[in-house]
């Protein structure tokens, strides 16, 4: 006998039997009563955690921890380049005295790292007052505004 005649024979006798394990032992209703548990599963819900006042409290406490280091580190660099200068040397003056850092600059000629009209100047800086640019026009404009209400 030849692998297609023993396939021949076998296959309907496979079939009855699957076919009879499947419904009459009760198989075929246990896979769908699971299949329907698994679709039921609530599905995971994330919950965002709303810090506490003591975590925020901490939070603030730790930026102002960190802005005094920050400024007492300065002031040490500021003490320090005084003291390689020597204190004598422009008769005890203090070159430093309310300067501020220079915002960062593009270094080696690589391009600066953000652009703009502005990009070259420091965030700090009030620039120049233009409120009398044009003259008295900006009180004739409030006393026109006005006479609109």
């Amino acid at each position: 006998m030849n692998k297609a005649e023993l396939k021949k024979l076998l296959k309907p006798l496979i079939k009855e039997c699957i076919k009879e394990v499947i419904f009459e032992d009760g198989v075929l209703s246990n896979i769908v009563s699971e299949v329907n548990q698994g679709l039921r599963v609530q599905p995971l819900v994330e919950t965002r955690q709303v810090p506490s006042q003591t975590q925020e409290r901490h939070f603030t406490e730790m930026r102002q921890k960190s802005a005094r280091e920050q400024k007492q580190k300065v002031n040490e660099h500021k003490k320090q380049l005084l003291e390689a200068i020597g204190k004598d040397a422009y008769n005890g003056v203090n070159l430093f005295e309310g300067t501020t850092p220079m915002a960062p600059a593009a270094t080696s000629g690589a391009p600066a790292t953000t652009q703009g009209p502005l990009s070259g100047v420091a965030p700090h800086d009030s620039g120049v007052d233009i409120t009398s640019l044009m003259g008295g026009v900006s009180r004739h404009w409030k006393a026109h505004m006005d006479a609109g209400k």
